[in-house]
């Protein structure tokens, strides 16, 4: 079972949109130098709505060869078509990825039986351990804790990661984990308090800007460490904040690129950050000392 600090990758891009392979293998690096728990490609963070199907499967790839079984890698898989998110984790299983991530199907709008059913068919038509993503603010599609705790009962389904941010809601899915079944959170704004209760770590987009920061404070949250990890955590708490200022992955693509580790490159209908917002995330960056 995964654990700790696992990083929502970007995808580096130059000025014209195409993947940038070196500065990629560089990230995987640096976050292997600096403890990040697992690497995450190609999810929400990795511009994944952009990326054509080649391109998806290669990033996958790239990441798979670069971590060369120093970190686990777990790759986006998700579509709102699920013959679609079948082909997906079919590619990111024959290139050896760890584990899959699928959001919910978005825009199409499943009950939740066809939700059921089409995890259900993912799950049995690929056999590779398959964790839910919940983020009802981007799909317009909300999985609800019944649904979830049918899901858990599905061999290679293996958690979920959740990034509704509601307690309430964290203790419901927390009465469903247990050494097969495990809940991360999607929010990084409340990921300690998720730990804190009993989940075992998160996946962050707030990892890509201070990789050992929050590799430490989730390994602190998970041995019972409170006060250490609520004292990074607080340090954090900017970065948890401003990398939302516009719609991720935008503000983290430019902090990444003002750091040195990627170029500014970014996809359409996504820009590079509003000016108005530089001084906001350059700040975050200097409070938490990474740059």
């Amino acid at each position: 079972m995964f654990q700790g600090s696992m990083v929502a990758l970007v995808t580096p891009m130059d000025q014209d949109g195409n993947i940038d392979e070196l500065s990629l293998r560089n990230l995987i690096d640096y976050h292997v130098d600096n403890q990040t728990d697992a690497i995450v490609a190609v999810g929400t963070t990795g511009e994944s709505a952009t990326l054509n199907h080649d391109e998806h499967c290669r990033v996958i790839r790239i990441a798979v060869e670069q971590a060369a079984g120093r970190i686990p890698v777990i790759a986006g898989t998700g579509s709102n078509s699920t013959d679609e998110a079948i082909e997906y984790t079919n590619c990111a299983k024959k290139v050896g990825a760890d584990a899959c991530l699928l959001v919910t199907p978005y825009y199409n709008k499943p009950t939740q039986e066809g939700l059921y059913q089409h995890y259900k068919k993912i799950a049995e038509a690929v056999n590779i351990p398959q964790l839910l993503y919940n983020v009802p603010g981007r799909t317009a599609c909300d999985m609800l804790p019944a649904t979830v705790k049918r899901l858990a009962e599905i061999n290679n389904i293996i958690g979920i990661k959740e990034a509704v941010g509601e307690i309430t809601r964290i203790r419901e899915l927390l009465e469903l984990a247990n050494d097969h079944f495990a809940i991360y959170s999607g929010d990084d704004a409340t990921a300690l308090q998720l730990i804190l209760l009993g989940g075992k770590g998160t996946i962050s987009v707030t990892a890509n800007v201070a990789p050992q920061a929050m590799h430490d404070m989730c390994h602190l949250a998970l041995s019972g460490n409170r006060d250490e990890a609520e004292a990074i955590n607080q340090n954090l708490m900017s970065l948890h904040q401003n990398l939302f200022v516009e719609a991720n992955p935008i503000p983290v693509k430019w902090a990444l690129n003002k750091m040195g580790l990627i170029p500014e490159g970014i996809r359409l209908p996504l820009t590079i950050l509003s000016e108005q917002y530089h001084e906001i995330v350059t700040q975050a960056i200097q409070d938490q000392h990474v740059n």
